[in-house]
């Protein structure tokens, strides 16, 4: 922000998230810059502390979309306590400000009669105030000494021209020119390219498919979008830049592997070895790649989101593949679509490579038609070659002639066709820039809360036509309506408590110590929680809080945990983290579930099996009270505003029925003061209810903080400071600090602050003392040693808790196969935008599929064409395949941060039902006629698995699709179309383990089956008999052996012969298709979806739920031990008997 010299600088909540010390040090660093740069800075901020707040020099307060003071920050206190309000002890100034706007969190003066309560009557009291005036005569003075004076004018102007660099335009915002931009804009996405490990192997993989390379590029495109709207806004660049970077940068990436690729696959193959023709390949397989990627760089760059982007790149890579003019030649289109090959550039290059390739070529025709050694002794004029461009009597075929008559094409057309491509990669470049220059936006989350429709928030929402507040999603509270509204539902929160039961189990754990790869993260922490106390976990950032709350819920994955954690002095039972609840800083939830939706599904899950589903949803009912959320039950949880959706976050566990203990890892982070007070007011309720709860805390005001009953103090290096009592007015705490040497705390300071302060937080501040040795010796520390060792001695008569079930999940997998799949059945369904474009790429892709093969005739041309439909339905796997990953992923994401560690679902159930979930959806999609209907489950299989699988190993969201296009690349070469059986090698075993290799032979010979074939004219070879044969008796020797027909058996010149008569004959002899290998294929596929099945369960657990730094501990620990042993082998009696002695002595 600083390196933009900008003049005003905007900070929206810059803070959240930092303890309270870092929060006053990086204000400070704002305050320095302020003064250094002279640069207005604005910055909205919550929870601000008092040193954090004398730090401004003006404040605005708003209500309600009103400004109610705009002043300077030093008179704001005294200002809204003369209009009658007074603050609350050790309240912050920023706190009281704030709670004077909340009608139940303001408390007025006593004797204060006529205080503003509404907005209006705010707005209308600081209108009338000196502070107004005083703002007023300020502007007006400002005005007077600057506006309209021609020499600050002039030097305002001189020193702008002075910045900007030469023929920039006078009303530009940008200080550099465009193509200084652009060089900028290039160093970075060079630095870029070179920092991204993920993208070598996209480009590897570039070398297969280039089409489907470019079209993986969107997903990355749409998540670069917000840094270029963002840069944009700070008028850094045109964002237009950033795609001429893109695609300058590109270029010499593009041409080293097209390069490489070019060398592979033209000496593989064994094409013409001539420089010039090698060149030319080079030349146009570049250019093309070029023409790829800005093609569908510029189609992301059109849409706002990502799933209609994905529909259409699938449309155009069919219409891309299907008129280039191999598939169907140009002459067997039908007419109503054969003006789509001249919009198609890629069929210029194809053109141009073909023609390339044969120009040099003069085939030798290696079947004559009729052959054998009844034929020898006839010349060739009475033979006939069956290539297209074979002249009779000469067995060579010209390679211009076959490619002019096979697809019209020329060879005088080669250079011409460069210079279109080059032309169509200049137009979709100039649309790539216009479409970055002009939609820099991202399809935008509603700021209105929304409800399940027929719901009756919803009518009611509908029928008022209000919009809830997108920061708090709160009606705003001015009418006593409102207000006794919001009494009553605190009354039935407090009346839901009540009936909550009451908690007697008590968490301990001592001498708790964490490593990880040599760094130790936690020193010797001890503590314990206790039923109906709020125990508060804080330190600097960085301290180590949440790495102690993730090893004391047993959710840490690597790395080496020592000490004891016991529950009532019994160890952990095996389904610990079931009946605890931890609510996380990231509300991480499925965006389009309702809240009672997310809390049932909780409840369902986490709750013993044996209870009753009518008890489950009369608990979570109650959940929705005592979190303040009956209102909002039916309302979309991506739609709910912070505070909402941290209330859900609770609510989640809370439906869980926790017996143990509630973790929460900084539910106040990112709150104004009033939502982060009632968040820790319901806290404070749910621990009276006799709930025990452990929470971590940043940046807490002295109200907030005076709430929890005990505090765990930690300092950089995860070593405890404190652990006891906080105190009323947190005097305890004071008094343990200043009695161990510290400074004296204010009256009005913040105890919080104080305490951070004392022990050095945060990355400028020091502390002389060694606050953590100074712990270890003092009598609190033993004092609390000697508590945890009471408990465990009172508590281990108890019967220890224990698992509901043998298992660590509360409900069989059944079950949860179940749920899951009707949950992700209803997230597909409120997704319209993935469903519409999912559904219009098949619709879409169908009809232009089926009419590009409108009523194919039985000719050879027709038979193969019916063949690649069928092919090309299948390339619709791959846009189906990326639009589903996206939406894989972010399933993906729930159940790693949320449920995983919560024992709510097993990982390999939630990977099998996300690729179930998809089943109804695109096997709908997939209907075509009967007999193909076979293969329905099957194109899902190989489409929604397949993707899922690479998802299971994927690490990056950008590894999917290159792991994907991978593995189609093969699956869809060596399926025995693109490249017959008899054709591929030593590249036959691809053919065997490619699964569309069977899925093409069960369609096709399905289809086909039976067909008798009827060649067209230009089919017919013609072939001239001896002088006194017909041409029956001259070629039935010849038929019977080799198959087909003649047109005209009694003629007896001009014999028309046809090479296939059915086509099982031609399937079987081009393709290797049988038709009698149906069954066989369906038992092959069945065990192709076993496959996938199991790979996919195994990758799942291996590269996404096994934990290998736990094994790595566990097996440390084993050879360890096993040293130990071997040791006390080897040692000899004298060493013994020596150890043994000094074992006595010891004790």
């Amino acid at each position: 922000m600083l390196a933009t010299r900008n003049l005003l600088a905007c900070w929206d909540n810059s803070t959240r998230g930092l303890d309270a010390s870092t929060a006053v040090e990086y204000v400070h660093a704002l305050r320095i810059a302020t003064n250094l740069v002279r640069v207005a800075t604005i910055v909205s901020i919550y929870q601000a502390g008092e040193s954090l707040y004398e730090m401004f020099d003006k404040v605005c307060l708003i209500y309600e979309g009103r400004m109610v003071y705009f002043g300077p920050a030093n008179k704001a206190r005294r200002y809204f306590i003369d209009m009658g309000y007074e603050p609350a002890n050790r309240q912050t100034t920023s706190d009281f400000l704030v709670s004077v706007t909340d009608p139940n969190g303001r408390q007025v003066r006593d004797g204060m009669l006529g205080v503003p309560s509404t907005s209006e009557e705010f707005e209308r009291y600081y209108r009338q105030s000196s502070i107004m005036q005083d703002n007023l005569e300020g502007m007006a003075s400002f005005r007077e000494e600057y506006v309209g004076k021609e020499d600050l004018i002039s030097a305002y102007r001189a020193s702008v021209k002075a910045e900007r660099a030469r023929h920039m335009q006078k009303k530009s915002p940008y200080t550099i020119s465009i193509p200084m931009q652009i060089r900028s804009v290039m160093g970075r996405r060079i630095q870029i390219q070179a920092g991204a490990v993920s993208l070598l192997v996209i480009n590897t993989c570039a070398i297969f498919l280039p089409a489907f390379f470019a079209m993986s590029e969107i997903p990355s495109l749409f998540s670069l979008r917000p840094i270029v709207q963002r840069h944009y806004k700070a008028a850094m660049y045109h964002p237009f830049v950033e795609g001429i970077a893109l695609t300058l940068v590109d270029v010499p990436i593009t041409f080293i592997t097209i390069l490489l690729y070019s060398i592979v696959l033209y000496f593989l193959v064994g094409l013409q070895r001539t420089a010039g023709q090698f060149f030319i390949f080079f030349l146009f397989v570049f250019v093309t790649s070029l023409l790829g990627k800005a093609l569908f760089r510029s189609l992301a760059a059109a849409f706002k989101s990502e799933a209609p982007a994905q529909a259409f790149a699938g449309i155009l890579i069919l219409v891309v593949s299907l008129y280039t003019g191999y598939i169907i030649p140009q002459p067997s289109m039908i007419g109503a679509l054969r003006w789509i090959t001249y919009i198609n550039p890629i069929r210029y290059s194809f053109e141009s490579l073909l023609v390339n390739e044969f120009h040099t070529i003069d085939g030798f025709c290696g079947t004559l038609v009729p052959s054998g050694p009844l034929y020898d002794s006839f010349s060739d004029s009475n033979k006939a070659c069956t290539t297209v461009g074979s002249q009779t009597g000469n067995p060579f075929v010209s390679g211009d002639r076959f490619v002019f008559l096979s697809y019209g094409y020329l060879y005088s057309h080669l250079w011409r066709n460069f210079g279109i491509v080059i032309a169509f990669t200049i137009f979709f470049v100039m649309l790539l820039l216009i479409f970055t220059e002009f939609n820099t936006s991202l399809a935008g989350a509603t700021s209105v809360v929304l409800f399940k429709r027929a719901s009756n928030a919803a009518i009611a929402q509908r029928s008022s036509g209000s919009n809830l507040d997108e920061e708090k999603t709160k009606v705003p509270s001015t009418t006593n309506s409102e207000l006794d509204a919001q009494k009553g539902n605190k009354e039935k929160i407090h009346e839901a408590l009540e009936e909550q039961p009451r908690m007697k189990n008590t968490f301990t754990w001592q001498h708790m110590n964490y490593e990880v790869a040599g760094r130790r993260l936690l020193n010797d922490v001890s503590g314990y929680v206790a039923p109906g106390k709020l125990t508060a976990l804080m330190g600097e950032s960085g301290a180590g809080k949440t790495t102690l709350l993730n090893v004391l819920a047993e959710r840490t994955e690597v790395g080496v945990v020592s000490g004891t954690r016991l529950v009532n002095g019994h160890s952990l039972p095996p389904n610990f983290q079931a009946q605890t609840g931890y609510c996380q800083q990231t509300d991480t939830h499925l965006a389009t579930m309702t809240v009672r939706e997310a809390l049932l599904f909780s409840a369902k899950l986490r709750q013993p099996f044996s209870v009753p589903a009518a008890e489950k949803e009369a608990y979570v009912d109650r959940c929705l009270r005592m979190c303040g959320l009956e209102a909002y039950k039916d309302a979309v949880v991506g739609s709910l505003g912070v505070e909402m959706k941290k209330r859900t976050t609770i609510g989640v566990e809370l439906a869980a029925k926790p017996k143990l203990l509630l973790f929460l890892d900084e539910p106040t982070s990112g709150l104004d003061s009033q939502s982060a007070w009632a968040i820790v007011s319901f806290l404070r309720d749910l621990a009276n209810s006799g709930q025990a709860i452990l929470c971590t805390l940043v940046q807490p005001s002295a109200e907030l903080f005076q709430v929890f009953d005990r505090l765990l103090l930690l300092r950089a290096g995860g070593e405890a400071v404190y652990f006891g009592d906080v105190g009323p007015s947190a005097s305890i705490l004071i008094q343990y600090f200043e009695g161990n040497g510290s400074r004296h705390c204010g009256a009005e300071e913040n105890p919080a602050e104080f305490i951070l302060d004392v022990i050095g937080a945060g990355a400028t501040s020091t502390s002389k003392e060694d606050w953590h040795q100074i712990w270890i010796n003092s009598p609190e520390s033993t004092l609390v040693d000697n508590e945890i060792n009471a408990i465990v001695s009172q508590r281990q008569d108890t019967s220890a808790v224990t698992a509901a079930i043998g298992s660590g999940f509360a409900t069989p997998w059944i079950y949860q196969a179940w749920l899951l799949l009707v949950r992700n059945l209803t997230h597909y369904w409120r997704s319209p935008t993935y469903l519409m474009a999912k559904l219009m790429l098949n619709i879409v892709g169908g009809l232009f599929i089926g009419f590009t093969f409108f009523q194919r005739n039985n000719s050879l041309a027709g038979t193969q064409n019916k063949l690649f439909a069928v092919f090309m339905a299948l390339i619709l796997s791959v846009p189906l395949a990326n639009q589903l990953q996206v939406v894989f992923l972010n399933l993906r994401d729930v159940y790693e941060i949320r449920e995983r560690s919560s024992r709510i679902i097993h990982g390999q159930r939630s990977s099998r039902h996300k690729s179930w979930s998809n089943f109804p959806g695109t096997s709908w999609d997939q209907r075509s006629s009967s007999s193909a209907g076979s293969g329905r489950s099957v194109f899902r299989q190989t489409g929604v698995d397949t993707p899922t699988l690479c998802s299971g190993f994927s690490f990056q969201f950008i590894t999917p699709p290159s792991g994907k296009h991978f593995l189609f690349s093969f699956v869809l070469i060596f399926d025995g179309v693109v490249q017959p059986l008899s054709q591929l090698g030593w590249w036959r075993w691809m053919y065997r383990i490619s699964p569309y290799t069977y899925l093409i032979e069960g369609l096709v010979s399905q289809i086909l089956s039976g067909q008798p074939v009827q060649c067209s004219a230009t089919e017919f070879a013609v072939i001239q008999p001896p002088s006194g044969y017909s041409c029956a008796s001259y070629l039935d020797p010849f038929i019977s052996s080799a198959g087909g027909y003649l047109q005209n058996p009694d003629a007896g010149s001009n014999c028309l012969y046809c090479s296939t008569s059915t086509a099982d004959a031609w399937l079987y002899r081009m393709f290797n298709i049988q038709y009698a290998h149906r069954w066989r294929n369906v038992g092959l596929f069945c065990a192709f979806i076993v496959f996938n099945i199991c790979a996919m369960f195994a990758f799942t657990y291996i590269f996404r739920i096994r934990s290998y730094g736990r094994s790595k501990a566990v097996v440390q620990h084993a050879a360890s031990r096993m040293r130990s042993i071997l040791m006390r082998f080897k040692r000899t009696p004298d060493e013994e008997k020596e150890t043994a002695s000094d074992r006595e002595m010891d004790e």
